[in-house]
């Protein structure tokens, strides 16, 4: 088996917030949250928010994204889209422009040191007003390294109050992405495609509630931001080898691996290696499938897919993975 570290991967689905090192936390004043499965969806949303009341310099801002960047490229990570919640810190610090433009800043120098490519993707709650969605519209369209704008957060609050946001940002060239079909069911997937106008399905597992639906989502070419571990630490999957990943692929979905931040690329690599049995071929499918969703250019993205090409050809070195955990 080939080293996963060395594979070229894309990562498509991570929140910076839930990335801050156990270290910085502590460093910042604070306590790393539990490990272990969440018992509901609230008690994990306010954990999470916790460590972000700790981010209130541009120092602070800029450290977590310059080691968001060192951590990325430590598993092989060659592309990443983060997801930033930039208005959101905006409001609770008094500065709407500094969060993002310190983001910005850290992993600019991140990609320098590291050779990674970070372009951002800003969200918003659902639970929130529309008037911040606007707000975070208008800061996407002041940087050119903001790709686009999603909505995350409680499923069970609809998209409709958004939709002229989402249309104004689909007009402006901005990728739409939103989080459905993770604790809801197939009613906030058809949302997010009919009112969200959204080019890839954060999560989207629930997708197999509905045959139509799949069958809808794989001609159309949707792809699905899958994260099978943190699907299991919120405790919405009751364990990695229950897990819907290929059931999905099976029905012809394009299924690509993320970590939502719970955990590290290659980790949740090496725990899809370990449950299912997928080998190397298996795996450089799904670091195919993350590259070709990607909003990268395309040169990148050849790059990419020749750099999986040359893992695959190369003969097998080195150990399976640094540590292979066990599956939550």
């Amino acid at each position: 088996m080939r080293d996963v570290r060395s594979l070229p991967k894309a990562h498509l689905h991570v929140h910076l917030e839930s990335t801050v090192r156990p270290g910085t936390v502590r460093d910042l004043g604070g306590t790393p949250g539990p490990e272990g499965v969440f018992r509901t969806f609230r008690e994990f949303a306010d954990q999470r928010a916790r460590v972000r009341e700790l981010l209130r310099a541009p120092e602070h801002f800029r450290r977590i994204a310059l080691e968001f960047c060192a951590d990325e490229a430590a598993q092989g990570t060659r592309y990443v889209e983060v997801t930033f919640t930039a208005a959101s810190h905006g409001e609770r610090v008094g500065d709407p422009e500094m969060p993002l433009e310190a983001v910005l800043d850290g992993l600019a120098e991140g990609q320098a040191r590291h050779g990674i490519v970070c372009p951002v993707l800003l969200d918003h709650s659902r639970r929130r007003p529309v008037e911040r969605l606007w707000r975070t519209y208008k800061l996407a369209g002041r940087h050119d390294r903001v790709i686009g704008i999603g909505l995350a957060g409680d499923e069970s609050h609809p998209l409709a109050p958004f939709a002229e946001v989402f249309d104004a940002a689909r007009d402006a060239g901005l990728h739409l992405v939103h989080h459905a079909g993770e604790a809801a069911g197939a009613a906030s997937i058809r949302e997010a495609l009919d009112v969200g106008h959204t080019e890839r399905l954060g999560h989207g597992i629930r997708v197999l509630d509905d045959e139509a639906l799949v069958a809808e989502v794989r001609e159309r070419g949707i792809p699905l931001e899958v994260c099978p571990t943190s699907n299991v630490l919120l405790g919405l999957v009751p364990s990695l080898a229950e897990h819907p990943l290929p059931r999905l692929r099976a029905a012809g979905l394009a299924v690509t691996v993320n970590t939502d931040g719970e955990t590290a690329l290659a980790e949740e690599y090496t725990r899809l290696r370990e449950v299912f049995g997928y080998g190397d071929g298996e795996l450089a499918a799904l670091a195919r499938a993350s590259i070709d969703a990607s909003f990268a250019p395309e040169p990148l993205k050849a790059e990419l897919r020749a750099g999986v090409d040359a893992w695959l050809a190369a003969p097998p070195t080195g150990p399976a993975a640094a540590s292979p955990p066990e599956a939550p």
